[in-house]
Order: C-alpha cells, then sequence, then structure tokens
C-alpha cells in the first residue's frame, strides 16, 4: 500500500487564476490592498509589544500609475520582507503568512484587525498583469529582496536596492486589462472596495488654498500648494464605540456611504457585539418606496474594514434586506457560496442577533417616543410587516410594536385596536371584525359609508398587507379583517341598523322582481337592506372571500389553485328600501324610465366600486348627458 501528498502542479496553477480564481478580475486591487494593509498593522502590533524594534510613524499605502510604462505600483511602509519570507509566502502557492502570524501572536494580533490570505490573494495580481515584480525590505536588519515573475512558474530572486521598510508591488498590465491604467479606474475601485480601510490610502496629489498673506492685496489669487490626496476614511464611524458619536456623526457617515442620496434617515442602529461572535457595523432606516426590489442591495458587507458585497442575502434577514448601512465581521467567510452561508452556523447567529437589535431598537423607540414613531410609521412600516410576515420571533417582539394606522391618522397597536373595537364591531358570530382599506380614494364612498355608522376604519395600503393579514387572522382568535367594500360590512350594518323599511312586503317583492328583470348581469346578487335615508341608495359589495381568492391569482399565488382556475365575478348589490331614488324607481310608471333609473343608478354603484369599464362606461357617460338634457 503507497502512502503519499498530493501535489499541486504549479504549471497549470497561473491559467487557473486568470480565470478562476475570482469571477471579477478588478478585486486584484482590493486583494493586493488588504495585503499592505495587514503588512502595517502587524508592524504596528510588533512594535506596541516590543517585538519590532523600529519607529512606527504615521505609515500609508500609496498607488502610482505609471500609464506610459503600462505599470501600477502598490507601495506600504509595513513589516517587509527578508529574503527568506520571500521564499515562504511567494513561492509557496496559498501558503498564508496572515495564518502564520495570528497562530504565533494569537492573543494580541487578532485585535489588530489582520486580514489574512496572503496566499493566493496576491497571485490575483496575474489576472490582469503579465509580470508582477515585489521589491521589500524587512523592519529586520537584512537586506532588501527583490522578486520577478512572468507569470510561468519561473521566478527570479535576488538582493534588491531598497532603503526603507516595506513593500512594492509593481504591475506591468496585460494588454487586456488597460482599463487598470486608468486614473478614473483607479479611482473607481479605491471607492468601492478600499473606501474605509484601517491605514490611509494616497493616490494622486491635490491642490488646497491657503490663507492669504496679512499684506497680500484683494486682487491677488490665494496661494495653493499640492498635499497628499488621502482616498479613504480610516476610521469610520462603525468602528467607534456609540458613546463617542453624535446623532450628526450618524448623519455625516450616512452622507459618505451614500452621497447620491439627499434625503436623511429616519433612524440608525448600532451593532457591536465581540461573543459569540465579532460583529460591528451601523444601519439605517431610510424612507422606503412600495418597490420592494428597488430598495434592495444598499447594504455594504465587510471584513475588517475591506469591502466584501452589497449582496448580503442569507447574512442579513431578507426583511432587513431593504436598509441601509454597513455590516463588518471578520467571522463571515469570504467568496463561498450562498448555500454555504445559509447553512453556516455563526451568519445564523449574526442573522439572529442584527433581527433581535432591530426589534429592540424600534420597541425603544415606540415606548420613548411614540409620536416620532407614528410620524415615521409610513416609511418604514413595509420593513416591520414583511419582517413579521417572514420570522416568528420578529412577529412576536413587533406584535408589542406594531402600529395601525385609520384613515383618519390615528394609530393602535392591535391591542389597543381589539380593546376599542371590540364593543361595537363584532359580527353575529361574535367575531372582531376590522374594517380596512388599501385605497382610500377609491374605496370612499365606502369609507364614509362605515364612519357614518360610527365604524373604525383602518388604513392597510402596503403590497403585502393582505398576508399579513391572513398571518395575524391564523395567529389571533376571533378576529377577521375585512375590507371596507366587502359584504361582510352587511353583517356589521344589519347588527346596528335599526331603521324600520318603508316598503311593504308586496312592494319588495315588486321592486326586486323589477330590478332582477333588469340587471341581467347573474354577477349581481340582489338583496334589499333597510339603511338610512341618507345612506347610498345602492351599494355594491363582494364576498371576502372570493375577492381575496382573486387578488392571490392576479398576483400569481393562486392561479388554477385546486383546479378551479380563475375565479368568477361575485357581487352583492345592496338596494336601500328607504332611499327616496328606490321609491321613485318602484313607483314609476314607465318601463323605459324605470329600466334607465335602475341602470344608472347601478352604473353609479359600479363606478364608486371602480367596476364601469370600456363600452359600459362609454355607454354611462352619454345616458348621463341624455339624462342632464
Amino acid at each position: 500500500m503507497a502512502k503519499g501528498k498530493i501535489n499541486v502542479s504549479v504549471e497549470n496553477i497561473f491559467p487557473l487564476i486568470k480565470k478562476f480564481l475570482y469571477s471579477d478580475h478588478e478585486i486584484f486591487l482590493r486583494e493586493l490592498i488588504s495585503n499592505a494593509t495587514d503588512a502595517t498593522l502587524k508592524l504596528k502590533h510588533l512594535t506596541s509589544i516590543g517585538e519590532a524594534k523600529v519607529e512606527y510613524g504615521n505609515p500609508m499605502i500609496e498607488i502610482k500609475v505609471d500609464k506610459e510604462g503600462k505599470k501600477l505600483h502598490i507601495i506600504d511602509q509595513g513589516l517587509g520582507m527578508t529574503e527568506e519570507e520571500v521564499k515562504n509566502y511567494i513561492n509557496q502557492v496559498a501558503f498564508s503568512g496572515a495564518e502564520e502570524f495570528l497562530n504565533k501572536y494569537e492573543d494580541g494580533a487578532k485585535d489588530a484587525g489582520i486580514i489574512g490570505h496572503f496566499g493566493l490573494g496576491f497571485y490575483s495580481a496575474f489576472m490582469v498583469a503579465d509580470k508582477v515584480e515585489i521589491i521589500t525590505k524587512s523592519y529586520k536588519d537584512e537586506p532588501a529582496a527583490h522578486w520577478s515573475c512572468d507569470g510561468s512558474p519561473n521566478f527570479t530572486l535576488k538582493k534588491g536596492t531598497k532603503e526603507d521598510r516595506g513593500s512594492e508591488i509593481i504591475l506591468h498590465i496585460a494588454d487586456d486589462s488597460t482599463e487598470f491604467l486608468e486614473d478614473s479606474r483607479i479611482n473607481e475601485l479605491l471607492s468601492k472596495y478600499n473606501k474605509f480601510m484601517p491605514i490611509p490610502i494616497k493616490f494622486g496629489m491635490r491642490t488646497e488654498t491657503l490663507p492669504k498673506p496679512e499684506d497680500a492685496k484683494e486682487e491677488d489669487a490665494a496661494p495653493t500648494e499640492e498635499v497628499d490626496n488621502i482616498v479613504n476614511n480610516p476610521n469610520p464611524a462603525w468602528t467607534k464605540q456609540p458613546a463617542d458619536l453624535e446623532d450628526a456623526d450618524y448623519k455625516s457617515f450616512y452622507r459618505e456611504l451614500y452621497p447620491m442620496q439627499f434625503e436623511e434617515p429616519l433612524f440608525h442602529i448600532h451593532l457591536n457585539v465581540d461573543y459569540p461572535f465579532n460583529l460591528t457595523g451601523i444601519l439605517y432606516f431610510p424612507k422606503l418606496s412600495q418597490d420592494l426590489n428597488q430598495q434592495k442591495d444598499r447594504i455594504q458587507l465587510y471584513q475588517n474594514q475591506v469591502f466584501v458585497t452589497d449582496n448580503v442575502e442569507g447574512i442579513v434577514p431578507e426583511f432587513l434586506t431593504m436598509l441601509r448601512g454597513v455590516i463588518d465581521s471578520p467571522d463571515i467567510p469570504l467568496n463561498v457560496s450562498r448555500s454555504y452561508l445559509q447553512a453556516d452556523g455563526a451568519v445564523k447567529k449574526i442573522s439572529s442577533y442584527i433581527t433581535r437589535k432591530v426589534a429592540d431598537k424600534l420597541s425603544s423607540l415606540f415606548k420613548n417616543n411614540r409620536e416620532d414613531l407614528e410620524a415615521k410609521w409610513n416609511d418604514i412600516k413595509i420593513v416591520i410587516e414583511y419582517g413579521m410576515l417572514s420570522e416568528d420571533k420578529f412577529f412576536e417582539k413587533a406584535d408589542k410594536f406594531a402600529l395601525y394606522p385609520t384613515v383618519d391618522g390615528n394609530f393602535y397597536t392591535f391591542e389597543e385596536l381589539q380593546e376599542k373595537l371590540k364593543a361595537a364591531q363584532t359580527d353575529k358570530d361574535n367575531k372582531l371584525v376590522i374594517l380596512y382599506t388599501s385605497d382610500k380614494e377609491a374605496q370612499h364612498s365606502y369609507i364614509e359609508a362605515a364612519k357614518t355608522k360610527g365604524f373604525e376604519v383602518l388604513l392597510m395600503d402596503s403590497p403585502i398587507i393582505g398576508h399579513l393579514m391572513q398571518k395575524l387572522e391564523g395567529s389571533k382568535e376571533n378576529i377577521s379583517f375585512v375590507r371596507v367594500d366587502s359584504d361582510h360590512l352587511d353583517n356589521l350594518i344589519k347588527k346596528e341598523e335599526t331603521a324600520i323599511s318603508k316598503l311593504s312586503d308586496e312592494e319588495k317583492e315588486k321592486l326586486k322582481a323589477a330590478l332582477e328583470e333588469t340587471i341581467t348581469n347573474k354577477s349581481y346578487t340582489v338583496q334589499l337592506e333597510a339603511m338610512d335615508s341618507e345612506s347610498s341608495p345602492f351599494i355594491i359589495t363582494e364576498p371576502e372571500f372570493m375577492r381575496r381568492m382573486k387578488e392571490m391569482q392576479q398576483s400569481g399565488g393562486g392561479g388554477g389553485m385546486f383546479g378551479m382556475g380563475r375565479m368568477p365575478e361575485m357581487y352583492n348589490l345592496i338596494v336601500n328600501t328607504n332611499h327616496e331614488l328606490v321609491s321613485e324607481i318602484l313607483n314609476t310608471k314607465t318601463a323605459k324610465k324605470k329600466e334607465r333609473l335602475i341602470n344608472q343608478s347601478l352604473d353609479l354603484a359600479r363606478l364608486s366600486k371602480g367596476l364601469l369599464k370600456g363600452e359600459e362606461l362609454t355607454n354611462f357617460i352619454k345616458r348621463s348627458y341624455e339624462m342632464v338634457k
């Protein structure tokens, strides 16, 4: 029996790096700057514990573009490498220098923020370069080293002439990657991936205006000077303690994250936990529109201040992907599949923690400043409704602070709503009926009819509210949500109605026969009801169950459900027997006039319900003009 080690063939590694190491070649700059940052932070740690007998100073990372020479330089002032270290860390592919460093200095180095992956990360340079050079000098008292490789397994390593500590990586950019010799492209990448790296990054120079000398004349131009152009913020707000930040600091950081976003965030949540995982960050509640998809992918994920992605699905609960802000965690693995993320134990804990923190923040707002929460409710409700619908633990917490606004601008929690309505809005089965409107304008006449009866009408108009109502009906006892133009309203009206019909039984039968003879559309079931004479003469309602089924079909959730195909149109035509117009219909002697009055009244009710369209609407308008004449 033979035993041995499987060796990676170096002959094949470069084509694999070029094609498959990362899906996007632009990532090379992130990797090389991460390595430069590691080298600098390692030196900081070693000087702090007295192991490196050098002055740490104020190091920076510099990026230089040599367009004419087709070269890109990444220069750091970190701990550098000896010739022996170059052999270990560069010539042995995938040997991680950061990992070795962390093992050696386990107690303190993790706190130093070492990013780690000085192996394959460095070789990402060959995705865009035909040739790569490293010129490096260690902080130790040893000669500089100069390494060079042309993308084949062959390399050269010799003594270098570099005199100052640190490393310079020189990329000889390939012909198919010359976009990376453009200042604008490098600026774009630095802004995307390195905006908050913990070490200052210099790219180019900028001109600053100096104060005029006291003896300068008015027409004299102000003096200027060239200064280093630092393109990143090494100390972003999320790396600081909440106690050290004011509200203005959070708003300023929001503008830094989203310079093209002109609206202020509604409020923020500062994340800061170090056990059982490490995570920091700031989440913002922005003003949200009804378009759920448009809001997503605004949260930026970082690993030790290095940008990873703005697709945080699987890490952040889906209902919170509509928020904005930053999450930074060294415990989230990079460059892995979404299925891995969803199965990863640390990621699941992070997701639960974020959910809890958001719920706690909203609960605190409700308890301490309910008026402010009510003012912001319309702008944030879709996130909370989505969370209640999709996350049971969030539902339990949110049930205490979720608000239900009425058409008159009052806000109730569910518990308050039950207490307020239990006496007035129960049906014949003693079930609490919660009336709501999904469109204040379209259902205005129904809202007014309900308010006339003293009923409270909620405004529930978000695109997912129908699904949440079903969940509430399933989780609460003896309650039913009913849209204000639904047939369930009839039960409430009948219960409250004390009016006595002005028509005799014989007159009712005669009226019903005339209505059914004229109204040939079998979608309408005629019902005669004695109501207040001020109520509308004809009212159309729809069975709540049928309406919900149709809405599910329209949203793609119930097409062909139970083999039923499309749901039929079914409406109730409620005719108020106490209305003056109904009496006129009954007593009209001319058949033609009676038919015209019935059709006109029906069409007015259909118009109010939004059911009058096309040819029928045209005929209604024509008939109306004739009646006006």
